[in-house]
C-alpha cells in the first residue's frame, strides 16, 4: 500500500503543478483579455510570440473543431487509464512515469475547461503555429518524453543484448580453444 501511495504522490505532484499553472494562466487570460484580443509586451516580439485569448472546441492545436464532447469523453478515459495503470509501471521507468504525469495534468486542465465553460481557452501564439495553452504543451512534451524514454530504453536493451552476446561468444570461444 505504501508503494501505491508513493506512486500516486509523484503522479499527483507533477500533474497538480501542471494543472494549477494551466488553470491559473487560462483564468488570467480570460480575465485580462477580451476574446480575440492580443497582448505583446514588446512590439518587436509580435511576429514571433504573443498572448492571444482564443477558444478551442477541438483537440490540441485546434485539431477536430466542434468535437468537444468526443474530446471530453476521451479525456475522461485517458485520465482513468493513467490512474489505473500508473502503479503498474516499473520503478525504474522514470520517463514513462514523468510522461504520464505530464499528460494527466494536461488532460485534466483541458477537461476542466470543457466541463466548466464548454471549450478550452488557448492563449500561447508562436509564429504561425496554432494557438495552444499550458495543458497542450504538457501533453505534447509528455509524448516527447515518452518517445525519448522509449528510444533510450531500446538503446540500453540493445547494448545489453550485444554485451551478453559478446560474453557468450567469448565464453564459447575459450571452451573451444580449451578442448
Amino acid at each position: 500500500m505504501k508503494k501505491h501511495t508513493q506512486n500516486y504522490l509523484m503522479l499527483f505532484t507533477i500533474a497538480g503543478v501542471i494543472l494549477a499553472l494551466d488553470l491559473w494562466t487560462k483564468e488570467l487570460v480570460r480575465s485580462q483579455l477580451a476574446f480575440g484580443e492580443t497582448w505583446v509586451p514588446w512590439e518587436w516580439l509580435a511576429p514571433y510570440a504573443r498572448i492571444v485569448h482564443w477558444q478551442n472546441t477541438g483537440a490540441a492545436f485546434g485539431i477536430g473543431q466542434n468535437l468537444s464532447m468526443l474530446f471530453t469523453i476521451l479525456a475522461i478515459i485517458i485520465v482513468g487509464a493513467i490512474l489505473y495503470f500508473f502503479p503498474q509501471i516499473p520503478d525504474g521507468d522514470w520517463p514513462l512515469r514523468i510522461a504520464l504525469s505530464m499528460q494527466l495534468g494536461g488532460a485534466m486542465g483541458n477537461l476542466i475547461d470543457r466541463l466548466t465553460i464548454g471549450h478550452v481557452t488557448d492563449f500561447i501564439s508562436v509564429g504561425t503555429f496554432p494557438v495552444f495553452n499550458i495543458a497542450d504543451a504538457s501533453i505534447s512534451t509528455g509524448v516527447a518524453v515518452l518517445l525519448l524514454g522509449m528510444w533510450i530504453m531500446d538503446r540500453k536493451e540493445k547494448k545489453q543484448a550485444a554485451s551478453a552476446l559478446q560474453g557468450e561468444i567469448h565464453i564459447h570461444g575459450e571452451d573451444v580453444q580449451g578442448d
